[in-house]
């Protein structure tokens, strides 16, 4: 059940993405060894509509992650090494070494089609599932310092293609674009809001972030919104400070 130790392994050091690609890299390892012909419930039978390949899945990641990286025509070494790292912190070198040659592949390839994989994903995963991979794709891109246009038009693309709203989109983007009113877009507001719609606006990222509010039973999902949760309490935290509210 190897799987299973990578699943626990990858989402202890990174939560939801961790927990995933652990598992994936497990199974490689199970299926190497023989598997499980009594096959146990996948932890991707909480987080799909249907059933999905954790191969399938992997290297649908793994392409997009390609993707966001030559968004901006050239690809960048510490993109790649953000990849790397990831992967060698979640599972160790030598497992980190055998997927990241699949990356090596993938990210080689002339041309991914971008809105081919999206579909393939938006049959097979849950809203907050996508919320989380355009949040991690979001990551790789500021590997390098700064989110280049480039990037933000090739990941609101994405977006796009995975079936995120506008404003949910807006608001993952202002957790890593400064921009002057970067606390009012990540809690999806206008700056002329009043303090009761900041309040409100509060309580609804509450709902749709926090790991207790979060409408599922699996834990991977919920530590996932931890992160977006940490930045939504510091957008509050900030407009609470410029207004002097109570």
């Amino acid at each position: 059940m190897i799987k299973w130790l990578g699943a626990i392994i990858g989402f202890s050091f990174r939560g939801f993405i961790g927990g995933i690609l652990g598992f994936l890299a497990g199974s490689f390892l199970d299926n190497l060894m023989g598997g499980d012909s009594r096959r146990p419930r996948s932890v991707f039978d909480d987080l799909t509509r249907q059933s999905v390949s954790p191969a399938d899945f992997e290297l649908n990641l793994l392409s997009l992650c390609s993707i966001v990286i030559k968004a901006d025509g050239q690809v960048s070494q510490r993109e790649l090494d953000y990849v790397r790292q990831y992967f060698l912190s979640t599972y160790g070198k030598e497992k980190a070494n055998a997927i990241f040659r699949t990356f090596n592949d993938v990210i080689k390839k002339r041309e991914v089609s971008a809105q081919r994989i999206c579909q393939y994903l938006n049959q097979r995963t849950r809203y907050e599932v996508r919320l989380q991979l355009v949040h991690f794709l979001f990551g790789i891109a500021q590997a390098d310092g700064q989110v280049s246009a480039a990037e933000i038009a090739k990941l609101k693309e994405l977006a796009s293609f995975l079936r995120i709203g506008k404003v949910d989109f807006e608001s993952i983007m202002a957790m890593f674009v400064k921009s002057a009113d970067k606390a009012y877009k990540i809690l999806e507001i206008q700056k002329t809001a009043t303090d009761d719609e900041v309040k409100k606006a509060y309580r609804n990222m509450a709902k749709k972030y926090h790991p207790d509010k979060v409408i599922t039973e699996n834990e991977a999902i919920k530590k996932g919104a931890e992160e977006k949760f940490k930045e939504v309490q510091k957008a509050y935290e900030t407009i609470q400070q410029e207004r002097g509210m109570g």
